[in-house]
């Protein structure tokens, strides 16, 4: 298995520039205090430009990030379908009979909260043949602002909630709303996570309209790339179905007649 993730972590090419820089900044503070202001506004700009790279999901600026499955998985005409903010009691169950319907894998990224109160569900899930991924304990709309204890506490507590009920342990991480900061990488490294973003994702927990999400997606669909939808948190469309439900069945019938074949990330990275 190709391992998803550093085994020693390392900054990133990105964070170690901005590391010398405050040390650079500090140094010149000393030398020669007067210039502090200057000082300032540079470390401020630097800061800022951390924060807005944070509030980039697809970004690997600052460590690791899937955003396609590897050159092999590529080349094996995979493409990894992966659905988030569930399980969910009513959506998720009709997700799996049309999955079935083309023997299609896929990653569900779930949240803890929601594996402990669905748990036959969530074992419905891997029984079919898919895999849970880790998707943060409590899906926090702060999670980005965390530091490293805040991140290791959510994190690790939805490991040990996945395993519990499922018996198996996460190997990729997606951040709730794909939002972080410097500190997530090294606590993703230190549980050996992967951070996993996507190619291409359809909006389905806002649009409405089934044909602007499934002309998005359709438009990544393509040997390698990764796709976003929603089980939880799913929009509705004029009927009252969950968008989910009214895209699935035609993006699994043309990634059949594009020969593309459904895998886990986790069998990608094999």
């Amino acid at each position: 298995m190709t391992e998803p993730y550093q085994k020693h972590w390392r900054p990133s090419f990105f964070i170690t520039v901005s590391l010398i820089l405050h040390l650079t900044l500090l140094v010149i503070l000393i030398v020669q205090p007067s210039v502090w202001r200057w000082l300032l506004v540079i470390f401020i700009m630097n800061h800022l430009v951390i924060a807005l790279v944070g509030l980039w999901p697809r970004s690997n600026w600052l460590g690791p990030n899937w955003t396609q499955l590897p050159l092999a998985a590529k080349n094996r005409n995979e493409i990894a379908l992966t659905i988030d903010d569930g399980p969910d009691p009513l959506v998720t169950p009709q997700v799996l009979d049309l999955l079935e319907t083309l023997n299609a894998k896929v990653t569900f990224f779930c949240i803890g909260n929601k594996v402990a109160q669905y748990p036959e569900l969530c074992r419905d899930i891997i029984n079919r043949g898919h895999t849970i991924e880790n998707h943060s304990q409590r899906h926090k709309h702060h999670f980005s602002l965390l530091g490293l204890r805040g991140f290791s506490k959510e994190i690790e507590a939805a490991q040990e909630t996945i395993f519990r009920v499922t018996g198996t342990r996460p190997m990729f991480f997606r951040a709730p709303a794909g939002l972080r900061n410097p500190f997530l990488e090294p606590v993703l490294n230190r549980l050996g996570l992967c951070l996993t973003s996507w190619t291409v994702r359809g909006f389905d927990t806002q649009v409405k309209d089934v044909k602007k999400v499934k002309n998005k997606l359709l438009s990544g669909l393509k040997a390698g790339s990764i796709l976003l939808m929603h089980d939880g948190n799913a929009a509705r469309t004029v009927a009252n179905e969950p968008v989910i439900l009214a895209v699935l069945p035609s993006l699994l019938d043309t990634a059949k007649k594009l020969n593309l074949h459904f895998v886990t990330l986790q069998q990608a990275s094999l």
